[in-house]
């Protein structure tokens, strides 16, 4: 017999085991709401009278087990009782769930994320499924905030403070197996055994897993040395008055036990400084333009199974490996074998590091990945990416060929990163076939792609083209073609200045320092120098229309000896085993990072104002997502609108003053 509830399905067994299946209404994704919380509670409730033999909770839905608190009721949030009450509300009850006398089990099929992954951890056990889609995490530290029912207290219990510690001052996420060898989860299965797996598991009687004697003392006396090495790590990466959260967490762990409850409200980790942060808006705020990039790829149900890409550089390649990750069928093209092998190889690699070992998985993934230097794959490809060097005539040459023998719904895109799409088309029958498809470098790692729309470019292939970037898991940017698009657009002017000061006798690793400590996961030299010096010469000629007289002389005297950055070991730096040499860095000139940072807003505002984007929104997003500007700031739109606002609030109570003495 079921019971249903508004958002849970209730069912025993015949051996006295709850079957607690969550199911939100009205939704295609499980978030804890608190009508959702409320209802548990009242569940629990009931189990007090009549207890089960065991309690399995799972989820209804095949979108995954939960996603976390509701996002939406985080944002009504406006004081810092509300910041209380809602704290309270998830860790008081998953206390509960945590202190019953009857056996608990969290079925993990899917994402588990953010308080999801607390409601597992109050539980007894965990099973997880092993595929694909199962994803642990708890990145609450992404938003800003902290994970306050109860994950700080039991993720250091249950697999020690070194790895819990990682997992939540990143927020990244393990999949089903790394889950089972950190100790997260107790038996990792396949699928089609995951329920009868729940079930024996619930009824043994095992005694919850211990950690080791050295884990233990970690987390006790221990304690506050790991705390301590930890913040020193953690100041390398992120400052704390720019993330307070990852500092939060450490204080909350080492010194209250995991409580957000009991920090005392004047604490710098307390709830109101947590919640009440510019930064837990900014961040908040991020998570839902980045909704918004991936909603974008859902106005179509276009489904591409195969993928041609010409061009086996070091661009195209990793760009047919990620297709061939994500489960494609692709076709990879160059003039010969020889120049495509590279590309397998990279391949190969970043597969055997996405799989941990599992040979089987790197070896089916390869067998999608097909050499193809006569280009036969373009007569049956989904959609076929153009990579090949940025020059108009080849690339010209190129889509007139790739026309004749493409299918005639199949998506034809140009990667080019510089060039008008407009003068690519030229030798198109039909011009409105050609979007853009704009990958940024690492391919693996940069998440955002823009997808370019030129004048004749149909409607109906820019929608195809989004979908088939949402499809391997990259968010779609829809921009014009202009000169850079937005992110090169945005980016030219930065390196220009940065490299400009460096021309003025900054050096460069003074340059570096400074974005970094703005908050850039890269300084603007270093950043040149991976590029490639000469990438960065010619992409400034193709911006602005300028000679290389217009380039910094040093810049200039660098190529011309071949010393192009990190991929000829020799730049503004040098270069080992892939890594920059960098002197220590003197003190910082006061202003530096605003000078270096003004161009980049100057150029944002006017792709905002030319229609480059839609709107500011999403030039937010395009270069916190394309270029890893500082998140924090909600991106430079927002960074702009803000430090106005603290100027317009600074100036108008000394011009009231002025007013005053002038009466």
């Amino acid at each position: 017999m079921i019971e249903t509830w508004q958002h849970w399905r209730l069912e025993r067994d015949m051996d006295g085991v709850a079957w607690l299946r969550f199911d939100k209404a009205g939704a295609t994704t499980n978030t804890l709401s608190r009508e959702a919380l409320d209802e548990l509670g009242a569940l629990l409730t009931q189990f007090d009278s009549a207890p089960p033999t065991g309690l399995i909770i799972a989820s209804a839905k095949p979108a995954g087990f939960i996603a976390g608190a509701d996002i939406e009721e985080f944002t009504r949030i406006d004081t810092a009782d509300a910041a209380r009450a809602l704290v309270e509300r998830g860790w008081t009850l998953f206390n509960r769930l945590a202190a019953v006398s009857y056996p608990t089990l969290a079925l993990v099929r899917g994402h588990c994320m953010g308080g999801g992954l607390e409601l597992a951890l109050a539980c007894r056990y965990r099973v997880v499924v092993d595929e694909p889609g199962t994803r642990l995490a708890l990145p609450e530290v992404m938003l800003g905030i902290v994970p306050g029912w109860g994950g700080m207290k039991r993720l250091p219990e249950l697999i020690g403070p070194a790895a819990a510690l990682d997992l939540m001052l990143t927020g990244k996420g393990v999949n089903a197996r790394r889950a089972k060898s950190l100790g997260l989860a107790d038996e990792c299965v396949p699928e089609r055994v995951m329920d009868n797996a729940a079930r024996i598991l619930v009824k043994s009687g095992h005694a919850p897993r211990k950690l080791p004697l050295l884990p233990r003392l970690m987390n006790g006396p221990l304690k506050a040395i790991v705390a301590g090495k930890a913040r020193k790590q953690l100041a390398l990466k992120a400052r704390r008055e720019h993330y307070p959260a990852p500092y939060a967490i450490l204080d909350m762990w080492a010194n209250y036990g995991g409580n957000a409850l009991a920090v005392p409200a004047s604490h710098p980790a307390s709830l109101a400084a947590i919640f009440g942060s510019p930064t837990a808006r900014n961040l908040v705020r991020v998570f839902f333009l980045q909704e918004r990039l991936k909603g974008l790829g859902k106005a179509s149900d276009f489904a591409p199974r195969h993928v041609h890409v010409v061009g086996a550089g070091v661009m195209g390649g990793d760009i047919a490996a990620v297709c061939a990750l994500r489960g494609m069928n692709v076709t990879l093209q160059d003039q010969d074998v020889g120049r495509i092998a590279p590309a397998i190889a990279r391949a190969a690699k970043l597969y055997e590091r996405k799989f941990r070992g599992d040979e089987k998985q790197v070896r089916f993934t390869l067998d999608r990945l097909v050499p193809d230097p006569h280009g036969h794959g373009a007569a049956r490809a989904d959609v076929i990416i153009e990579a090949i060097f940025e020059n108009v005539d080849a690339k010209r040459e190129l889509f007139k060929s790739l026309e004749q023998r493409a299918r005639p719904d199949a998506v034809l895109a140009t990667n080019t990163s510089s060039l008008r799409l407009e003068d690519i088309a030229t030798a198109l029958e039909q011009p409105s076939r050609l979007v853009g498809i704009h990958f940024f470098n690492p391919v693996a790692m940069m998440p955002l792609v823009e997808v370019v729309q030129g004048e004749a470019s149909d409607a109906e292939a820019l929608r195809r083209a989004a979908a088939f970037v949402r499809r391997i898991d990259k968010l779609p940017l829809p921009v014009k073609s202009a000169p850079g698009f937005l992110v090169n657009a945005v980016l030219g002017p930065y390196m220009l200045e940065a490299l400009r000061c460096v021309e003025e006798g900054i050096a460069p690793e003074v340059v570096d320092a400074a974005l970094l400590a703005f908050g850039m996961p890269m300084g603007p030299v270093e950043l040149v120098d991976t590029v490639g010096l000469d990438i960065a010469v010619a992409a400034g000629k193709a911006l602005t229309g300028a000679g290389e007289a217009s380039a910094p002389a040093k810049l200039t005297q660098l190529v011309a000896a071949g010393h192009l950055g990190k991929k000829s070991g020799q730049g503004y730096y040098a270069w080992d085993n892939g890594k920059a040499r960098k002197p220590t860095a003197g003190a910082v000139p006061d202003g530096l990072a605003q000078r270096i940072v003004a161009p980049l807003l100057a150029a944002a505002r006017r792709c905002v104002e030319q229609g480059v984007v839609a709107d500011a929104d999403l030039a937010d997003a395009g270069v916190i997502f394309g270029t890893g500007f500082a998140p924090y700031t909600g991106g430079p739109m927002t960074y702009q609108r803000n430090a106005a606002g603290a100027a317009s609030r600074v100036a108008t109570p000394a011009a009231t003053e002025h007013m005053a003495h002038a009466k």
